[in-house]
């Protein structure tokens, strides 16, 4: 493959051109979402869904799609679990690798392919949820402009015993990609996703809008895992969307180590009764990095469970802004959520600004919400430097410490080692650049 790209004009110039082989509602679906994404008023600094971001991260203006290149070592470098149940390798959003060792019944494909011999369903469930945490309009430009992603269906009483692996990879300078996870189980189904996202070089700028769709059926488990490691020059809107019937069980995992500015996006509605959603992230910021993070556990049923915990471990200037509202419908009796938010600031010079919320309209229920940030204290120093370890050892086991116990509750041990190794690499970095 030629290490040149063939690269469009800008993303903002004219409407995505749909493939004529795709169903005519998607086609359609694509035309209206260019249109709202040029009617749509951009962020403004004064926008409260906004407040301490930094819109200047806005400009898109230089971003283009371009075709896949380097296939080869990037398929050599997409190394991950050590026997996963289904690999997929995408460049600039081309599919250009996948096995699978799926149950019979699984439908796992890239969303190109199922839009032509799934549409029904992927019409059912693609992109239901209403954006409403600030980036409608760049949800918009991702769906005008998605050419491909995964597809994953399981239906009723199958349970996937491995991880889906999924590896999304950036080639070429200012180039942007689109992807999109759309995942639907049936009723007491199990299945476990893990998206990666990384740049072919470290130098050259990148834009990744993606969305995830998560659908989860009654008494089912959905476990989504998102490891966004791109090179510090590229930036990131990320979109989750979750629902939840009766019953189900649906897991969400954020680890941000990569990206010069990242913003997350994730809502969890809980349907049914007895529907259960943990909202899960690790971010580590260092340098120049802004992480802006934004969620809504929305219950719309009685009797479920939802629980948050995002950490923060921050180094020199960097900046994290988390914002997320718990919110009880009337019907929502005999909820239980929890919303917790920390920060560790590893340095003198970074940031950190929370706002956590709750808005209850429902009786009998149990929820609570918090933020805390501090630093290492010098005790913790101190006793670590007694035994042999210098400063810098030191302050990097705190912070992986303070990072582990929300890893371990993806409730996966090979994968849970997997996101470690990226952990353990932001540090290695984040160490060597202090030396």
């Amino acid at each position: 493959m030629p290490a040149v790209l063939e690269q469009t004009s800008s993303l903002l110039e004219s409407a995505p051109e749909t493939p004529a082989y795709l169903p005519a509602w998607f086609a359609n679906r694509q035309q209206a979402a260019w249109q709202r994404f040029l009617t749509t008023p951009a962020p403004k600094r004064g926008d409260e869904i906004w407040r301490f971001s930094s819109i200047k991260q806005l400009d898109f203006s230089s971003f283009q799609k371009a075709s896949a290149s380097r296939v080869n070592e990037l398929i050599k470098r997409s190394t991950g679990l050590a026997s996963p149940a289904a690999k997929f390798i995408f460049v600039n959003d081309e599919l250009v690798h996948a096995e699978s060792n799926l149950p019979a019944g699984v439908t796992c494909l890239p969303l190109a392919e199922a839009l032509v011999s799934h549409s029904d369903l992927v019409q059912t469930h693609f992109m239901k949820q209403t954006t409403r945490l600030g980036s409608a309009k760049f949800a918009a430009l991702h769906e005008a402009s998605l050419t491909n992603g995964l597809f994953v269906h399981v239906p009723d009483q199958i349970e996937v015993a491995g991880s889906i692996e999924v590896h999304h990879w950036i080639v070429g300078e200012n180039t942007a990609i689109f992807p999109h996870t759309l995942i639907v189980t049936g009723t007491s189904a199990k299945v476990r996703v893990v998206d990666m996202f990384r740049s072919a070089d470290e130098t050259q700028p990148g834009l990744a809008i993606a969305i995830n769709d998560l659908s989860v059926g009654k008494n089912s488990r959905l476990d989504y895992v998102a490891i966004q490691a791109f090179n510090e020059q590229t930036k990131v809107i990320q979109i989750n969307e979750t629902t939840a019937a009766r019953d189900a069980s649906a897991t969400g995992f954020i680890l941000n180590t990569g990206a010069q500015w990242a913003r997350n996006e994730s809502l969890s509605r809980l349907e049914g009764p007895g529907s259960r959603s943990n909202m899960l992230s690790v971010s580590i910021p260092s340098e120049h990095q802004e992480y802006d993070q934004r969620t809504f556990q929305h219950h719309v049923s009685e009797g479920a469970y939802s629980d948050l915990l995002y950490k923060n471990s921050l180094y020199d200037e960097a900046r994290t802004i988390f914002s997320g509202l718990i919110f009880v419908d009337e019907a929502a009796h005999h909820t239980d959520a929890y919303q917790t938010c920390r920060n560790l600031l590893m340095s003198d010079t970074c940031e950190s600004n929370s706002m956590p919320g709750l808005e209850i309209n429902a009786d009998q229920v149990k929820c609570s919400h918090g933020s805390t940030s501090s630093q290492v204290s010098d005790e913790e120093i101190f006793y670590l430097r007694a035994r042999g370890i210098d400063s810098v050892n030191a302050r990097q086991l705190i912070a992986r410490g303070f990072s582990v116990d929300v890893v371990e509750r993806i409730e996966n041990d090979e994968v849970e080692a997997l996101t470690l190794q990226f952990i353990d690499a932001k540090f290695a970095k984040i160490a060597q650049k202090s030396l």
